[in-house]
């Protein structure tokens, strides 16, 4: 069995394997890439998006600087925005559904090591090899979300549909859809309903109106 293929099984796998190597290496050298380029130099950034991220749908915006580990295990819904400095370690799959917003800082990682220090440093692979390994969990997000800054997205976790998470939250579990969550670890503070309406904060909606 292939390392990738390790990850993808959720078992332990080499993280020095070659052919994973040179897929991180391709990819960071793209973050830098684009990181080297200026916010109105869009069809250069499209490019370089396109060989990073497994998929992303139409009408998606990363303000830069990104860190992507593999790139190609991330696929991205329509209509995405991320801020300055999005982190996702994607060694496991991480999807993004449609329309949603992401502040600066936010952090999606997979992988997780062993708490013993000593399986830290080496296990034995089913060659007698000393290697050190880990795994990897997906991270799944739904449509409509908004991350506040700094949101940190832990190994394994599912975020529902129509989700608000705080700025500043370690999401550790999942949150169900159409939730108010926040705070480290984050919890469920509330359901969103539509008593969270603009509509019910006149003097911030102005001579705006809602869309019905």
């Amino acid at each position: 069995m292939r390392e990738e293929e390790k990850i993808n099984a959720g078992i332990l796998f080499s993280p020095a394997d070659p052919e994973l190597k040179a897929i991180k290496l391709k990819t960071h050298n793209l973050n830098v890439d684009y990181n080297n380029t200026y916010e109105d130099e869009e069809e250069k950034r499209a490019e370089i998006l396109s060989q990073i991220i497994g998929e992303l749908g139409e009408g998606g915006r990363i303000q830069g600087p990104i860190a992507f580990h593999y790139g190609k295990h991330t696929k991205i819904g329509r209509n995405f925005f991320g801020n300055f400095n999005l982190t996702i370690q994607d060694d496991a799959e991480v999807t993004i559904g449609d329309n949603c917003n992401f502040g600066p800082n936010v952090t999606i990682v997979t992988p997780v090591h062993p708490m013993l220090p000593n399986e830290r440093r080496a296990m034995l692979t089913a060659n007698g090899e000393k290697k050190s390994l880990c795994y990897a969990r997906p991270v799944h997000i739904g449509n409509d979300c908004w991350f506040g800054a700094s949101v940190t997205v832990c190994p394994g976790v599912t975020i529902g549909d129509n989700c608000v998470i705080g700025a500043g939250s370690v999401v550790t579990r999942d949150i169900p859809a159409g939730s108010f969550a926040a705070g480290v670890p984050c919890r469920v503070i509330r359901k969103l309903t539509e008593a969270d309406s603009m509509r019910h904060l006149p003097d911030i909606l102005a001579d705006n109106s809602i869309i019905e």
